[in-house]
């Protein structure tokens, strides 16, 4: 684990008090140069374990990430529980950090690579900004004594040099009275075939599937069969085009806040729709010109109330044309495109934060967002 330092500071003016702020650097102690897994492929996940010495409750008010290579194709921000604390540390490979597609690996009982594991996203960063705030009046619980992964995939279709990037927080005590965030993901499994024109061995989906499989494990294939299953479709034969939809359970109550889109190079536009289908049916966010190169949250001009039995419906769009226009993507042969953890694969992942609901006292919400297993 590497901490490169921990500065305090006083958040606001003598003329204008505020809470103690604290910002938390940290960095890994050495460079990582990206590496090819041992199945092919020109994707490398690599989780960084770091000690932010928390000794009391905080809220994360934001997250600063600089990546210092455009290898980087995105990073996430888990938090580690004190209770999986040990599990982290035997994994961490004597401080030099460990192989990750997908999750984190550190899981309370999920299957690695599935996409909610036991490690919470505190958030996540895709090229376009490097500075994360939290929604006014938010913030992201970060309990005593919880590590920080930074995980961070490599593009080595960029380049392979090695890579030390930097994280830092701002912090605020638990005291200070802000509504913790909560991140729930929704996502769609894409299935795109070759554009119009375009042939080769590898525009069939089970070819692909299975080139998937060999770069970044079985389980990858077992993932994607497995959205397609959640999103009511058959996994050995899934309806295919440029766009994707599924309609997900919001199991929980509270407000939605903060909406945020990722796609990789061939997505163009995504929806989110709360109550699809319903006469209560509301659109809440419907981003037309995704720019995988300029990701960022939408923080809803009002907060917007769920309860349990209310859905929340994603679609994405994929310009597959892409593939033969794009110079990076025109690296590779050309592919049917399914779920992938690499940057010539497809993502449709929505990130929704809430918060507790407002009939939901301070001091309870306090107790829920802190508890032992964040």
């Amino acid at each position: 684990m590497g901490l490169v330092g921990v500065n305090s500071a006083a958040g606001a003016s003598d003329v204008h008090p505020g809470p103690k702020t604290s910002t938390i650097v940290l960095q890994a102690p050495t460079a990582y140069k990206p590496k090819a897994p041992p199945g092919g492929g020109t994707d490398d996940y690599h989780c960084t374990l770091l000690n932010p010495h928390l000794t009391h409750n905080a809220f994360i008010t934001s997250i600063d990430f600089k990546p210092n290579s455009l290898e980087v194709h995105h990073e996430i921000t888990y938090a580690v529980p004190p209770d999986l604390a040990a599990a982290a540390e035997a994994q961490n490979d004597g401080g030099k950090g460990w192989t990750c597609f997908g999750e984190s690996g550190l899981n309370r009982g999920g299957a690695a690579g599935s996409l909610n594991g036991g490690t919470p996203w505190l958030t996540a960063w895709g090229p376009g900004h490097d500075l994360s705030k939290e929604p006014v009046g938010t913030g992201a619980p970060m309990p005593a004594g919880t590590l920080v992964i930074m995980q961070e995939h490599y593009n080595m279709l960029e380049g392979d040099k090695p890579v030390r990037s930097k994280l830092t927080l701002t912090t605020v005590p638990a005291s200070t009275p802000l509504r913790p965030l909560r991140l729930n993901i929704v996502a769609a499994p894409p299935d795109i075939p070759c554009a119009p024109g375009v042939t080769g061995p590898m525009c069939n989906r089970t070819a692909e599937l299975a080139s998937v499989g060999t770069r970044f494990g079985k389980g990858q294939e077992l993932l994607v069969d497995g959205l397609e299953s959640l999103c009511g479709r058959n996994p050995s034969d899934p309806p295919v085009g440029d766009t994707t939809t599924c309609t997900w359970p919001m199991n929980t109550t509270g407000n939605i806040v903060e909406l945020a889109p990722h796609m990789h190079l061939l997505g163009v536009g995504m929806k989110f729709v709360l109550n699809p289908g319903k006469p209560s049916q509301q659109t809440l966010l419907n981003v037309t010109d995704y720019d995988f190169h300029y990701q960022r949250g939408y923080v809803l001009s009002k907060p917007v109330p769920v309860t349990p039995g209310d859905t929340i419906g994603i679609t994405c769009t994929y310009n597959p044309q892409l593939q033969e226009e794009l110079p990076i993507l025109r690296k590779v042969p050309p592919h049917f495109v399914t779920w992938g953890d690499g940057s010539t694969d497809e993502m449709c992942l929505g990130l929704i934060f809430t918060t507790p609901a407002n009939n939901v006292s301070e001091s309870v919400a306090l107790a829920h967002a802190f508890s032992p297993s964040v």
